[in-house]
């Protein structure tokens, strides 16, 4: 079984100590689109006092959000908050089977 690019940042999250790990994008039914929070966002965690955001997708796919996140108007006070922003990139290693993780710090 695959598992989600949401559902490994989530079980990541908690692994790493996170005490609220939260899904904050939601599906449009209207639109038929997911939608991210700010238009950037998957996952939101709290950790001691540290907001952390993530936009979690495949491995492939990495560089694209990290551009997406970069355009947005919504990185400017994110930061300015003190906020945590990772991309998650994730791949299944064929050899190993096991899923590997690519983190991108974008704060």
């Amino acid at each position: 079984m695959n598992k989600s690019p949401t559902q490994l940042t989530l079980n990541l999250l908690r692994k790493e100590g996170c005490q609220l790990v939260q899904v904050v994008e939601t599906w449009n039914p209207h639109a038929r689109i997911r939608q991210d929070l700010f238009g950037i966002i998957d996952v939101l965690a709290i950790r001691d006092g540290e907001t952390i955001a993530v936009q979690s997708t495949s491995w492939d796919n990495t560089s694209a959000r990290i551009r997406k996140i970069a355009d947005s108007d919504a990185i400017t006070f994110l930061r300015l908050a003190q906020w945590t922003i990772l991309v998650h990139g994730w791949r299944k290693n064929p050899k190993t089977k096991r899923y590997e993780n690519k983190t991108i710090d974008i704060s």
